[in-house]
């Protein structure tokens, strides 16, 4: 994560890594034929493995640095007006230099931006063997109903959407979940906006697994705050360690500093070094222990 370091590369490590993958985005998004690309990625290939096989240290091109997503969604954020920084006091009584609200996504162009954002997260980190998005409610309902879309605009895999019910419904279509139903044998994806401290996780966990034999795959939020959650660990950690399934971020607070500190984001510096001096006192009280 520090552009600056320095790596020495061994050749064993120059392996395709889903070239064609690579090539189709890279042209789709570039207008540039795949096989020119290619040729320059092997072109710069040679030089790299040439270099590094001599011993030479030298920064991991295109490999230790931020997905371009990645870096993409931190702006999104700022430009919605999701991601804000100043002072901030959060549920838990905390006072934040910077604080996200996900329901500041309200335009149609949002939502499907931040469906993709969230699908090529989720995609990256647990590829396409699930059946169901769920989301709980609130906020996960759009998120869900925005992923699924955009996973099957992506990925070309049917995804079904679910969210809970905060009042079982006893009229009509009747029961406590909304969309798609859970079934035995179903592999489930949970999306949230952002967890602290995982409450959400305990009232949503039971009712999934009530649904039947059904199987967690993860859970995908868009900002890892990389506080401490119930103990010294962040919520995420703490998920995974007390639910057994691996819990993920689009980008983490980490990520999100290193793309915006005296960086300018549409002719505007975000985070200048008043709010970074800000920031790293937040996290001398309240860092996770990593």
């Amino acid at each position: 994560k520090n552009p600056g370091k320095k790596f020495v590369m061994r050749p064993d490590l120059y392996v395709p890594i889903q070239e064609k993958k690579v090539f189709s985005e890279a042209s789709t998004h570039s207008g540039i034929s795949a096989g020119v690309i290619k040729a320059a990625w092997d072109a710069a290939g040679e030089v790299i493995r040439t270099w590094a096989t001599e011993g030479h240290s030298i920064p991991l091109p295109g490999l230790m640095i931020m997905e371009a997503y990645k870096k993409e969604f931190i702006e999104f954020m700022v430009d919605c007006n999701v991601l804000k920084f100043g002072d901030f006091t959060l549920k838990s009584g905390r006072k934040s230099p910077f604080f996200m609200n996900a329901g500041l996504y309200v335009t149609g162009a949002q939502l499907e931006k931040l469906g993709e954002y969230y699908a090529k997260a989720i995609h990256e980190n647990y590829g396409d063997d699930f059946d169901v998005l769920f989301g709980p409610a609130y906020k996960g309902i759009p998120l869900s109903v925005a992923t699924t879309m955009a996973f099957h605009r992506l990925y070309g895999k049917e995804i079904r959407y679910c969210s809970n019910r905060k009042e079982v419904k006893d009229h009509g279509d009747t029961g406590i979940l909304l969309g798609s139903p859970i079934k035995d044998g179903d592999k489930v994806v949970i999306i949230e906006d952002v967890t602290t401290s995982g409450k959400s996780i305990e009232e949503t966990f039971p009712i999934i697994m009530a649904q039947g034999d059904v199987e967690i795959k993860g859970l995908m939020v868009s900002l890892n705050r990389m506080e401490k959650g119930k103990g010294d660990k962040c919520a995420l950690d703490e998920i995974q360690e007390k639910y057994g399934f691996p819990a993920n971020a689009i980008v983490s607070m980490e990520d999100v500093i290193e793309c915006l500190y005296n960086k300018e984001v549409n002719g505007k510096i975000v985070i200048n070094d008043e709010i970074k001096k800000a920031i790293d006192a937040y996290y001398e009280q309240y860092g996770a222990a990593k």
